[in-house]
C-alpha cells in the first residue's frame, strides 16, 4: 500500500511526500526509522482515471528505463555503491511521483539490508520486465551489475527507437485511409442526397453506378448513427476480447502472422526482440532454459511467444532447441533454426543471436520502406478513384440528358 504524509526531516525543512508499506505502523516505523517526523500519514487513494486500471503499478516507459539503467551504471562505473546511486538518482525524479516513490521504496529495502534484485521484487510501485530484473539477479552475483545495466539500457533503447520508427512510420498511411474513408461517408451521408433530388425529375433509367452510389447515399444517411455505434461497439469489443481472451488473441496474432508481407515482418520482428534479449541474458549468465522463457515473456505474439516456451519444455528434456523449434507444428523462419543450430553446434549461440537480431531490424527497416514506398501512391489511387467514382456517377444521368 501507498501512504501519503507530511513531516519534517532531518535537516528540519517541512516535507510532503509518499511511502510504501504492507500497513500503516510499517509506514510510520519506516518514517521514524529515516528521521523523519510526521505530522500526518494516511493511506493514498488513486486518482480517478487510475481506478480504471487493471493494474495499479507503473507501467515505466522503455525510453524512460533505459535512462534510468544507463545512470545507474555510469555510478556504479565510478565506483559508487548502488545504494548511494540510487538515492542520488532519485532526486532527478522530482516532477515524476511515482518514479520518486519507486526509488525511495527501493532505496529503503537497499538501506535494510536487501540487495538490489530483492528490493526490485519486493517493491510494488512500478512493474519491471521479468528479463530486467532477472538479468539484474544474475549480474549481482556475477558482480557484473555495471555492464548489464549498460546493455540494458542499450536494449531497451533500442526498443524503444524501433518502436517509434514503425509508428512514425505508418503514421501518414493511417492518416490518409482515414480521411478518406472519412470523406466517402461524408460524400454518401450528405452530398450524394442532396443531388438525388435533381434525378427524381428524370422520367428515364439511371445509370447502373448512378443507382449503387444513390443506394450507398441512401443506406449511409438512412443508418449513420447506427454505423458509428456499431464500429465504436466493435472496436471496443475487439479491445476487450483482446485483453480478456486469451483464444481470441492467439487467433488474431495467428491470423496477422498469414498477412502477406504485413505477417513476415511481424515474425521477423518477434524473432529479432527475442534474439536479442536471449543473447544479453545468455552473457549475464542466465541458464539456458530460462534465458528462453524469458525471452519469450517480451515477445507480443501469442503464437510465436508459446512456441518458445514449448520448445524450452524440450530443452529441459535435452533437446537442442533449433530441433525443438524445427519438430514444432508453428513454423518460422527456416533461417532462424539454421542459425540456431549452427551455434549449437559451434558453442557460439550468443554472438549468433546477437548477429541475428541484428540482421532481422535490419531487414524489417527495408522492408517497412518498401511497404511504405508501395502503399503511399495505393492509397492515393485508392482515395482518387473513390471520389472520382462518386463524382462520374453523379454526373452520368446529366451527360445522358444533353446527349438526348
Amino acid at each position: 500500500m501507498i501512504f501519503k504524509y507530511k513531516g519534517i526531516g532531518t535537516d528540519g525543512k517541512k516535507l510532503k511526500d509518499r511511502v510504501e508499506a504492507i500497513s500503516l505502523e510499517e509506514a510510520k516505523a519506516k518514517l521514524r526509522s529515516s528521521g523523519i517526523i510526521y505530522e500526518s500519514i494516511t493511506q493514498d487513494t488513486p486518482a480517478f482515471y487510475e481506478k480504471f486500471n487493471f493494474s495499479s503499478r507503473y507501467k515505466i516507459p522503455p525510453k524512460e528505463l533505459a535512462a534510468l539503467s544507463r545512470e545507474l551504471s555510469m555510478y556504479i562505473r565510478s565506483g559508487i555503491s548502488i545504494v548511494a546511486a540510487i538515492k542520488i538518482v532519485s532526486s532527478h525524479y522530482e516532477s515524476n511521483k511515482k518514479m520518486k516513490l519507486f526509488l525511495s521504496t527501493v532505496s529503503t529495502h537497499l538501506d535494510e539490508g536487501k540487495n538490489f534484485y530483492t528490493a526490485l521484487e519486493m517493491q510494488s510501485v512500478v512493474e519491471l520486465p521479468p528479463f530486467f530484473k532477472e538479468s539484474i539477479k544474475v549480474s549481482e552475483n556475477g558482480g557484473i551489475l555495471d555492464e548489464v545495466l549498460m546493455e540494458l539500457s542499450r536494449f531497451l533503447k533500442e526498443q524503444d527507437r524501433i518502436h517509434k520508427e514503425i509508428k512514425g512510420a505508418f503514421a501518414y498511411p493511417s492518416f490518409m485511409v482515414i480521411i478518406s474513408l472519412v470523406m466517402i461517408a461524408f460524400m454518401l451521408t450528405f452530398v450524394v442526397p442532396q443531388i438525388t433530388g435533381i434525378f427524381e425529375s428524370m422520367d428515364q433509367e439511371l445509370p447502373k453506378p448512378t443507382q449503387v452510389v444513390i443506394a450507398l447515399g441512401d443506406f449511409f444517411s438512412n443508418n449513420f448513427v447506427l454505423i458509428i455505434v456499431l464500429l465504436i461497439a466493435f472496436v471496443a469489443l475487439f479491445i476487450f476480447m483482446r485483453k480478456k481472451s486469451y483464444a481470441f488473441a492467439y487467433a488474431v496474432d495467428k491470423l496477422m502472422l498469414r498477412v502477406p508481407l504485413f505477417g513476415e515482418i511481424i515474425q521477423k520482428s518477434e524473432l529479432a526482440r527475442f534474439s536479442y534479449i536471449a543473447s544479453l541474458l545468455t552473457r549475464s549468465g542466465v541458464p539456458f532454459v530460462q534465458t528462453i522463457n524469458l525471452s519469450a515473456n517480451i515477445l507480443n505474439n501469442r503464437v510465436i511467444k508459446e512456441l518458445f516456451v514449448g520448445a524450452s519444455k524440450k530443452v529441459v528434456e535435452g533437446k537442442l532447441l533449433s530441433k525443438a523449434l524445427h519438430e514444432s507444428k508453428t513454423k518460422i523462419d527456416t533461417a532462424f533454426i539454421q542459425s540456431i543450430a549452427l551455434g549449437e553446434e559451434t558453442s557460439q549461440v550468443e554472438n549468433v543471436l546477437t548477429n541475428v537480431s541484428e540482421l532481422y531490424f535490419e531487414e524489417n527497416r527495408d522492408k517497412i520502406a518498401m511497404l511504405l514506398t508501395l502503399l503511399e501512391p495505393a492509397l492515393m489511387l485508392f482515395v482518387g478513384g473513390s471520389i472520382g467514382f462518386i463524382v462520374a456517377a453523379m454526373l452520368l444521368p446529366i451527360f445522358s440528358m444533353s446527349i438526348q
